[in-house]
């Protein structure tokens, strides 16, 4: 196994950059993504939340309503502590789950979380930064996201900043530019990691 960390911050295009890889032959572990399966109808995960947050956190399909739990902890720090000691441990069993899976695999395979440079995490072989203007981020987290603009400036401060993320980088894949221009930052990317790969 070839474990490579994948970060960057919100609106940066991460996901694309992952799902790209994926495309590419390599098994991507997203931090998000069993996040949300973790907060899926019947999980413990879920039912902890709803115990400490309240009712008012699930919808009447019995999903969760991200936003209601967003407008909770966004302004609280001490329900943020809360929230994260819920989910974080939870997650992180899932992931060492996942990762013992593909240790004695050949794949390449993408840790793709968004906190990773602030969770300290260093036993991957590199790590990859999705890096973007934070004027572009705001602009695309309004225009796609439908965020507000003091919202969407407020979840990028609560991250690492630009410079944190690009000191730690590898590998910096930029994405300032339009799709294509991306696109050439993906192929760049993955024939690096394959020559990791054949490097051993």
């Amino acid at each position: 196994m070839l474990l490579i960390g994948l970060t960057g911050g919100i609106g940066s295009g991460k996901s694309t950059v992952s799902e790209a890889l994926a495309r590419r032959g390599a098994v991507v572990i997203d931090a998000d993504r069993i996040t949300r399966e973790l907060q899926e109808p019947g999980q413990p995960v879920l039912a902890a939340m709803v115990e400490r947050f309240g009712p008012g956190i699930v919808q009447p399909d019995g999903t969760l309503d991200r936003q209601a739990v967003a407008d909770i902890v966004f302004h609280d720090a001490n329900a943020l502590a809360d929230l994260n000691a819920i989910v974080h441990p939870a997650v992180g069993t899932e992931i060492a789950q996942r990762l013992a899976a593909q240790v004695d695999t050949d794949h390449v395979v993408i840790l793709d979380v968004p906190l990773l440079v602030e969770s300290g995490r260093d036993d991957m072989a590199a790590l990859i930064v999705v890096d973007t203007d934070p004027e572009v981020a705001v602009d695309r987290l309004v225009r796609f996201r439908g965020l507000g603009e003091a919202d969407a400036r407020a979840r990028i401060a609560r991250q690492a900043s630009r410079e944190e993320r690009l000191a730690r980088a590898d590998l910096v894949i930029g994405n300032d530019g339009d799709r294509d221009a991306l696109a050439a930052e993906i192929d760049r990317a993955w024939a690096w990691i394959e020559q990791r790969r054949a490097e051993g």
